[in-house]
């Protein structure tokens, strides 16, 4: 008690126990009245409730038999007939309109009348691959090596090659199209055709979407839609369009070698792994997603069911009954299943997680489970209880974190993980029985793995915080060679300039003192006139030359070595320049300094008073502006010098091109602010003014020693701010 019902469903066959001459059976056909024709190496068969009649071969040569050795009857049900009409092994079967069974052998076609089978005229025997009435009188016949027959009520025969077709081989089935009066045909080198009225209307081959391979059977839906049996699939054809149906959307295997459609519409595939049913609501839903995966039912050898691969090419080799039974060859006879009469299991099974193994140690399956850091392999193991059929449980399974969606699987009760990164985690599993009916609830267990400390967020962090100390090293690393490569310039030029100011004094202004004495002496000489008064006045310029030389060279070395404020120089220039400008207009100049003046680099300091001074004279004497404002500011990271007017301002193109034709002021700036290591910037529109803006890094800007007072008298302030008094 407590326990599932055993499996009570199993697949009848006949064979040689009810009295088939021959286990080998290689066609079988049903007719309206009930029977199954089964075509074996023997000779044919016929069973008609319960009792089989053996059409068959003789042991003895005569007139209306073939010599030739045979397996006896073991079933007293059987009846034998040897003496039938038939000769040799039938190799396909078929009906014409009439209901009368017509039977192709290597020595002629026959149909069977009034218990005898009766050759037709006219048709030739071979290898005979499948023959089918088209309802309109014909019955057609295709002969692998002859072609295409059709036989009509009035005993005419045609043919057509199978070269017209453009194939080798012959078509493994024949399938009338009633509703159209065309015929459909299938090749056992692949392919179908449709023929109407003797012309070929349409073909489709694998490039167009059909299965690859053999087409071993064809099938006329009750939707109107051809449904072809091949090697890659169930393909379905309707209105030109073909898609097929494969593993890739849920058939146990790819192969089909025949399908039929039963009376509840749902579809039965023979494939090398069983007997699948397909119900026709699955197959609608495919048909509207070719993309869906459809739910089978698959009967193997559990069930009853031999299968086998794609082995022969005669048809046909699956019927079905009046009554709705299917017949259809297996190895050893003829299977029959009645759809009706369908085992169906309602207990949905169970489901259990029964183990984890991490790194190959086993952990029992208990919720939040912590596995240890560093999990390279893990197995999940679970099960579902279904005694029924338990080879046939699918499962379900999803590790949220980790897989996308649900996968599926069959009879396989292990799954693998690999280097799963730290974190929470909860694995779902669900199942369903032999026939499909799935545990809606499931099981799911939770569980978390530890992470390694290289793993962990203050790790990343400290990273981080390596990595971008690492940058600002770099940073400060580059920004010292900059400065150090501007101060070795700046030396440079002071170096050169001292050199100028030494060759000056010592070469070329003494040179020109000596020259001046001999003027001076020649002069003494000469009496008094104009020649001696020319003299004299040229002797007074070269004395003032000399002058303005000497304060050109006192100037080169003085700037190298005083400092002074720039603000001071720039006011001095500035008063200067305005008051040239009071003989025209009033003009208001002032200078404003922001931040702590600090000592400035001399060379530096005398090219920005340069600038600042050319800035100046542009604007006093070309801006007609009645305000012209200065501002220094000395910040912590760059010296800015700004000098703006409200006069007339001036066209962008002229700035933007350096200046005007043969005039350099501009040009001069814009170098200087470069040899510097600063960058000058101009502003200017017409009625609006010009604003020129000189910026200069710090670190070329100020002197060092001036920064280190400067951070000191800081400090100072905020030590004094808090009561902390500093020692001089």
């Amino acid at each position: 008690t407590g326990l599932d019902r055993f499996r009570d469903f199993a697949v009848p066959t006949i064979s040689v126990n009810q009295g088939l001459s021959i286990a080998a059976v290689d066609v079988l056909e049903a007719t309206q009245d009930g029977s199954i024709w089964i075509g074996t190496a023997d000779g044919l068969n016929r069973w008609q409730d319960g009792h089989m009649t053996v059409y068959g071969r003789r042991n003895v040569p005569g007139p209306n038999g073939l010599a030739g050795d045979r397996t006896a009857i073991v079933d007293a049900r059987a009846t034998e007939i040897p003496s039938s009409g038939l000769r040799n092994k039938v190799d396909s079967l078929g009906q014409d309109d009439r209901g009368r069974l017509w039977a192709g052998t290597s020595q002629g076609v026959f149909y069977f009348d009034n218990g005898r089978f009766v050759r037709v005229p006219g048709l030739a025997g071979g290898d005979i691959l499948s023959i089918a009435g088209d309802g309109q009188g014909k019955v057609w016949i295709s002969n692998n090596d002859e072609g295409l027959f059709h036989s009509t009520p009035e005993g005419a025969v045609q043919r057509i090659l199978w070269s017209r077709f453009g194939h080798r081989d012959g078509a493994t089935s024949i399938l009338p199209d009633t509703s159209q009066g065309g015929l459909w045909l299938g090749f056992f080198d692949g392919g179908i055709a449709y023929l109407k009225d003797g012309q070929i209307r349409s073909s489709y081959n694998a490039p167009d979407g059909l299965g690859n391979g053999a087409v071993m059977d064809l099938e006329l839906g009750s939707d109107g839609a051809i449904w072809a049996a091949t090697e890659g699939g169930l393909s379905r054809v309707k209105d030109g369009r073909i898609k097929t149906l494969t593993s890739m959307n849920g058939l146990p295997c790819d192969a089909v070698q025949w399908a039929i459609e039963d009376n509840d519409h749902s579809f039965w595939l023979y494939m090398p792994c069983g007997l699948v049913r397909i119900a026709r609501s699955e197959l609608d839903a495919w048909v509207s997603d070719p993309k869906r995966t459809v739910r089978t039912m698959v009967f193997d050898s559990s069930d009853g069911i031999w299968s086998r691969g794609l082995s022969g090419h005669h048809t046909p080799i699956v019927a079905k009954s009046p009554d709705g039974r299917i017949s259809f060859v297996v190895p050893d006879g003829v299977s029959v299943i009645d759809p009706r009469d369908l085992p169906f299991n309602n207990l949905p099974p169970p489901v259990y997680v029964t183990q984890i193994i991490a790194n190959g140690r086993k952990y029992g399956a208990s919720q939040g489970l912590r596995l240890p850091a560093r999990v390279r392999d893990l197995s999940i193991d679970y099960t579902a209880l279904s005694l029924v059929a338990p080879e046939k449980v699918r499962f379900r399974f999803k590790l949220e974190g980790q897989d996308d969606d649900w996968r599926e699987v069959m009879n396989v009760r292990q799954v693998e993980y690999s280097n799963l990164p730290p974190g929470n985690y909860r694995f779902g599993v669900t199942a369903c029985n032999n026939s499909g009916v799935w545990n809606k609830a499931g099981t799911f267990l939770n569980f978390s793995i530890a992470p390694a400390y290289y793993q962990t967020t203050w790790f990343r962090l400290c990273c981080v915080a390596a990595f971008l100390a690492m940058l600002w090293g770099l940073y400060q690393l580059r920004v010292r060679q900059l400065a150090r490569e501007f101060h070795m310039s700046v030396e440079a030029r002071v170096s050169e300039r001292t050199r100028i100011a030494r060759d000056l004094h010592d070469t070329l202004l003494q040179s020109f003192h000596g020259l001046l004495l001999r003027f001076q002496a020649v002069s003494n000489l000469l009496p008094a006139g104009d020649t001696k008064q020319k003299l004299e006045s040229a002797i007074d310029q070269a004395a003032q030359a000399i002058t303005e030389g000497r304060d050109a060279v006192q100037g080169l070395r003085t700037s190298t070595i005083e400092s002074s404020d720039l603000a001071v120089a720039i006011r001095t220039i500035g008063a200067e320049l305005a008051t040239d400008a009071t003989n025209h207009d009033s003009v208001e100049f002032s200078v404003q300094v922001e931040g702590t003046p600090r000592d400035l680099r001399p060379i530096l300091r005398d090219e920005v008073y340069r600038i600042a001074a050319e800035a100046l004279r542009n604007a006093f004497r070309h801006s007609h502006g009645r305000q012209i404002e200065v501002e220094i500011h000395y910040d912590e990271r760059q010296l800015r010098l700004r000098v703006r007017d409200d006069g007339k301002g001036m066209d962008p193109k002229v700035f933007s091109e350096d200046g005007r034709a043969g005039h350099f002021g501009l040009h001069g700036m814009r170098e200087r602010a470069k040899l510097v290591g600063g960058n000058l910037t101009v502003w200017s529109e017409i009625d609006s003014g010009t604003e020129v803006e000189l910026s200069i890094p710090a670190s070329n800007a100020y002197e060092k020693d001036a920064g280190r007072r400067l951070w000191l008298n800081k400090l100072a302030e905020k030590l004094s701010g808090k009561g902390m008094p500093m020692k001089s």
